[in-house]
């Protein structure tokens, strides 16, 4: 259950981005409120996950599922570069975070 939270926390924290984004694209109050309500998610269930987790773990999967999430999200709905150099990093950071899940 608590790589389930972790994941989620993840995807909450690509939908706080994707707010933020927004906020910087146009400042309208339901950006701020899927930026905030994201985050907040997020962290609530990076918490529960920390419960049972590692915490070491937790947060570099947590952090990993973010930072890919948002470059994946930048490709393909913002239009960002897909480069082979940026798409090897991301597979880099995703083989690191499954990495982590098979030795914890």
């Amino acid at each position: 259950m608590a790589w389930i939270f972790l994941v989620l926390a993840g995807c909450c924290e690509v939908l706080g981005v994707i707010g933020m984004n927004r906020i910087v694209r146009r400042r309208a109050f339901s950006s701020y409120l899927l930026m905030f309500g994201s985050f907040a998610g997020s962290f609530a269930l990076l918490s529960s996950a920390m419960g049972s987790l590692p915490m070491g773990t937790a947060y570099a999967v947590w952090t990993g599922i973010g930072t890919v999430g948002s470059a994946l999200v930048g490709m393909f709905l913002y239009g960002e570069s897909r480069s082979w150099p940026r798409m090897l990093c991301i597979a880099v950071i995703l083989a690191s975070a499954v990495g982590l899940k098979l030795i914890t």
